[in-house]
């Protein structure tokens, strides 16, 4: 059954522990320079989209409103 929603996964506890100990084995003394630069990565994105909606914002407001005029 098919309800069109995307059916999302949401990881228990073993699992993030197991997670944790797969990039612990792979990435070793560089995971916390790996974990910051994946923060770094995360805030320059926030950034980004905050300025684009910012742009969106202020362009909607110089358009003056469609609709009827009266003559």
């Amino acid at each position: 059954m098919n309800t069109g929603v995307l059916a999302t996964w949401v990881p228990g506890p073993f699992e993030i522990i197991i997670i944790f100990a797969i990039a612990l084995l792979l990435f070793g003394r560089r995971l916390p320079e790996v974990g910051r630069a994946l923060g770094k990565t995360i805030v320059q994105f926030k950034k980004g989209m905050r300025e684009v909606k910012d742009d969106i914002d202020s362009a909607g407001e110089g358009e003056k409103p469609e609709g009827p005029t009266q003559g």
